[in-house]
């Protein structure tokens, strides 16, 4: 009967895997993530923003963090193409004055040399588009999710699958900007920890980050989830690795 009541909340967890923008408010006290990040993602982009500049934050989400920086409306645009968060942009974003598209990574649907600064937090990004829309001089600034995020939680779930992103590495990217037209200006990377205390919080994360678990269900993991949570009561928390880097760089 415990097990089975286990099953039903993993099951109803699994049901409300649903997420507007980039919010993981549903886990917030059953898990910690990029608290030991040696950097700050906003300073770096504060440090080198000024109100005149035109900047352009690549997959947005819902806009949260964008808004954050406090930058002039006027001079604020942003792209997105996952569905529901492009809804949410365009009546979040949109009556704000902020210039809102849709659109990803590698098709910024802006014109030459339209920005100062470039950002992008996570989301797909290609050089040659980010190049293409800088001014002369412009700067990108991205944190990336690296390659290796997450895996002892995959193979504790799913078993040894293939990297999803096997480039997210900080040395190919710098490479490739470097290739493109860019001066990196900072680098930095850095692997630190995930926790969860809870194995429906761990079911949640699964079917959100669903690039990174494929494939996963309850019913289909069934066996390796009531392992985990054996094993979480042997340790009080699940934990992995997660794999974080920056990069700062300059249009030549």
């Amino acid at each position: 009967m415990e097990h089975q009541n286990k099953i039903d909340l993993w099951r109803a967890e699994e049901a409300a895997a649903h997420i507007h923008g980039w919010d993981f408010s549903h886990i917030a006290d059953r898990y910690e993530e990029e608290d030991d990040i040696p950097w700050s993602y906003r300073e770096e982009i504060l440090s080198r923003l000024t109100p005149n500049m035109r900047i352009l934050d690549i997959d947005t989400g819902g806009g949260e963090f964008l808004l954050s920086l406090g930058h002039p409306h006027e001079n604020t645009a942003a792209t997105e193409s996952f569905p529901p968060n492009v809804s949410l942009c365009k009546s979040e974003l949109l009556p704000l004055g902020i210039d809102f598209r849709e659109g990803s990574g590698d098709h910024i649907p802006f014109d030459d040399r339209t920005f100062d600064m470039v950002i992008n937090r996570h989301g797909d990004f290609d050089p040659q588009e980010i190049h293409r829309v800088l001014k002369p001089g412009g700067l990108f600034i991205t944190q990336q999710v690296g390659a290796q995020n997450d895996r002892e939680l995959v193979e504790l779930l799913l078993g040894d699958l293939p990297l999803p992103f096997p480039d997210q590495y900080l040395s190919v990217a710098s490479q490739t900007f470097q290739k493109a037209g860019f001066e990196i200006l900072a680098e930095r990377e850095h692997y630190g920890t995930i926790r969860f205390f809870d194995v429906g919080a761990l079911v949640w994360f699964a079917r959100i980050i669903e690039w990174e678990f494929p494939g996963f269900s309850v019913d289909a993991c069934l066996p390796r989830l009531l392992a985990a949570e054996e094993m979480l009561n042997l340790q009080g928390e699940l934990s992995g690795r997660t794999h974080r880097f920056l990069l700062v760089a300059k249009k030549k």
